[in-house]
């Protein structure tokens, strides 16, 4: 198994640095003449950002000293974001760059057949003009007997990435930073009583408070909560990234959180890199319920809570039998699990609704895809079988502070009575 680590962390450290490599030459090297200032500050920036963020990522997971943590979080997680957009829009300008060099060498004859040519006196031979030469029995490109042409070329394409990259991140950054926006979503249960319809539930998930997203961040998502005026509050997972020692007082803004039937939290599988056992100690301390596989009968329907999958390594893993094993079958269930593959157990178990986040709805796209590929649903509603998951795309980030084509979100879910 150490072995097996061992060369998956060689493998992904060698395509970091070939990756960045590949964008340095694109970016530094080819677009500056030769050594000198600009090469060696470019090149200083890109050994600079991979190593801090390695050390960031290093330091949050081997619970190094809070003030080292939030040095390091944001220039490294910040790196971590521009240089995978950096990477795309540098290989996107593979396919303008051919076009742009025959635009600019096309302009060039242009300008060589308008010039005007030299007189030639009378009687004398016209000047010589020296042959090119050939390299491998080929003439030479004219681009490569014009180096300043290259360098132009290299310069739009490259500083058109780097515009972009720095935009794309800029503005994802400012999308998390300015807080989470309300999506409401109605969701029909049959079993639902009359008397329920319109019952409100506010979904929170992955907030993931932590060295950058702190106290100031956690007041945003309360406001936004409490200004829906819920029935009741979800908070499904990833809350923090870091121990209650660190992170306590950023979270005490959640003990605001208001809602007629109380507020509820199940575990995420950050928690249990956090240390979960004092934070469902903590959250409780704060005012809300922590559902660690259990349930509890409100008014209208029940309302369950099952552990992370994480929770397995700690023998405190999903116990579906255990929240929702007696209940009765005839009252609407409404479930609270951090991931969206639980859902098949729930489907199972005769679950009404799955309220999931967990997968940031990709949060950095193309991220959306790799989402995808281990989760059954990215974002939004779908249903299976007669059981509906509805999966938020969180109202925070992890890693860097930045959301790109998957904005955060807290929904308010308006369950909707079927039968008269």
């Amino acid at each position: 198994m150490v072995i097996v680590f061992v060369l998956v962390a060689l493998a992904v450290l060698a395509v970091l640095a070939l990756g960045h490599w590949y964008v340095w030459r694109r970016l530094v090297r080819d677009t500056t003449r030769g050594p000198g200032p600009a090469r060696r500050s470019g090149t200083a920036l890109f050994v600079a950002g991979p190593l801090l963020m390695i050390t960031a990522l290093v330091a949050e997971r081997s619970g190094a000293p809070f003030w080292l943590q939030r040095t390091l979080a944001w220039p490294g997680f910040l790196w971590m974001a521009l240089a995978l957009y950096l990477l795309l829009a540098v290989v996107a300008g593979e396919a303008v760059r051919p076009l742009l060099r025959r635009l600019v060498l096309r302009r060039g004859r242009a300008e060589a057949v308008v010039r005007e040519p030299e007189t030639v006196p009378a009687g004398a031979a016209p000047p010589s003009t020296p042959e090119p030469s050939p390299a491998a029995g080929e003439p030479e490109p004219e681009e490569a007997r014009d180096p300043s042409r290259r360098l132009f070329v290299s310069r739009v394409v490259g500083g058109a990435a780097a515009a972009v990259a720095v935009g794309t991140v800029g503005q994802g950054t400012y999308g998390v930073l300015r807080g989470p926006r309300v999506k409401r979503v109605t969701v029909p249960l049959a079993k639902l009583p009359h008397a329920a319809h319109g019952f409100r539930i506010a979904v929170v998930s992955d907030i993931h408070l932590g060295p950058i997203l702190g106290r100031g961040f956690a007041q945003q998502v309360v406001d936004t909560v409490n200004a829906t005026r819920p029935d009741l509050i979800a908070v499904v997972g990833d809350l923090v990234d870091g121990s209650v020692k660190d992170l306590g007082p950023a979270a005490a803004p959640l003990a605001q959180l208001s809602a007629r039937h109380g507020a509820y939290f199940v575990t995420g599988n950050h928690e249990y890199f956090s240390g979960a056992e004092q934070w469902v100690a903590e959250v409780r301390t704060l005012g809300l319920h922590p559902l660690e596989n259990a349930r509890t009968e409100l008014p209208y329907f029940d309302l369950a809570g099952v552990n992370d999958l994480q929770g397995e390594s700690e023998g405190e893993g999903p116990d579906f039998g255990k929240a929702l094993g007696d209940r009765d079958p005839a009252r609407a269930c409404v479930l609270l699990a951090h991931q969206p593959v639980q859902i098949h157990e729930a489907a199972r178990h005769g679950v009404d609704l799955q309220l999931s986040g967990h997968t940031h709805g990709g949060q950095l796209w193309p991220g959306n895809l790799v989402a995808a590929a281990a989760n059954p649903t990215v974002a939004g509603l779908e249903r299976y079988g007669d059981t509906q998951l509805y999966v938020s795309r969180g109202a925070g980030a992890w890693g860097p502070p930045t959301r790109v084509a998957a904005p955060s979100d807290v929904t308010v879910i308006e369950l909707a009575a079927t039968r008269a």
